[in-house]
């Protein structure tokens, strides 16, 4: 059981809701952000042979996509990740409605209508959606209706316990992103056989910062031209870009810090953020280590949860 507000308790599979629909709320948001990016990535590089696979990678769903499809085209991605029924788009949200709908007292009511509303617009035929002709505007819909709903909890919901574990969930999840799209920039955009070949790097790295809607704030930072090295660095040190894993770190220990018995997951998370810290992020590029770096800083994060998990949740 975990502290409520007023000194009561909050039931462990009610915290567990909570952080799941922050989790899965956060989720839809990432996974939209991706389909759009990599769709106008598409146009931009129509000659490079783009991998609709690598998409599939940082959803980390390679094996339920296989056990579906035999070949990873553009729509054959595009359909598993907008209807899978246990992986995709409309999967995401029927979760977070679910844990939401069992939760619905602890948060706005604008915030259960607005999970409906996205609920219901996801539940109208998806076939349309496939093709490219209207899938930008499908697309920026459910950015900006989940982008709704994260504002009405972060600008209506009293910062108490059920906030945390819903804010812990968000931002677990979004740095889980952050890392996921930096490790597949690695295995993608630096293979041997691309060094020197520069003609295509700065758009994909552009790619990779627009996935995560960094572009401009990267822009008005980082003085030179979008580079491997220094998008690394700004998306996994900077600790004022939303979306950067050193900022989702720095908030994720500050709900820690306000919920008992913190000690084991609050260590996790300071682990995690001397590893990132330290990193020199040159060198790991140079001598081709980043993915290496980036594979134990996913470990470290899901060791943060399990020690979450563990600590306030069932």
């Amino acid at each position: 059981m975990t502290q409520r507000p007023g000194g009561a308790k909050m039931l462990s599979r009610v915290a567990e809701r909570l952080y799941w629909f922050g989790r899965y709320l956060e989720r839809t948001e990432n996974i939209a952000r991706l389909l759009s990016v990599y769709t106008n990535l598409v146009l931009d590089l129509p000659k490079e042979g783009f991998v609709w696979e690598s998409l599939v990678s940082i959803t980390g769903f390679e094996h339920a996509f296989k056990k579906r499809f035999a070949n990873a085209s553009e729509r054959n991605v595009v359909k598993f990740l907008l209807e899978d029924p246990s992986c995709s788009l409309r999967h995401c949200v029927r979760m977070a409605r679910e844990n939401a709908r069992t939760s619905r007292d602890l948060m706005p009511n604008e915030a259960w209508q607005k999970i409906n509303e996205l609920h219901l617009y996801l539940s109208e035929d998806m076939q349309q959606r496939l093709k490219r002709d209207g899938r930008f505007e499908f697309l920026s819909r459910v950015i900006d209706v989940s982008l709704e709903l994260t504002g009405y909890l972060n600008g209506s919901m009293s910062e108490h316990t059920p906030y945390h574990f819903i804010k812990m969930g968000c931002y677990l999840e979004r740095a889980d992103m952050t890392t996921r799209i930096i490790d597949v920039a690695c295995l993608n955009f630096l293979k041997p056989d691309r060094r020197g070949t520069t003609e295509y790097d700065n758009i994909l790295w552009m790619g990779v910062l627009k996935s995560l809607n960094a572009y401009q704030m990267y822009r008005q930072h980082v003085q030179e031209r979008v580079n491997g090295e220094d998008v690394a660095d700004y998306l996994l040190k900077d600790r004022y870009f939303p979306r950067s894993v050193a900022h989702c770190l720095k908030q994720v220990a500050g709900s820690f810090s306000q919920l008992q018995h913190k000690g084991k997951p609050h260590r996790r998370v300071s682990q995690t953020q001397r590893r990132i810290s330290k990193a020199d992020l040159e060198f790991l590029l140079k001598e081709n280590e980043l993915h290496d770096f980036i594979d134990l800083v996913q470990l470290d994060l899901a060791r943060i949860h399990a020690d979450l998990s563990s600590t306030w949740l069932r």
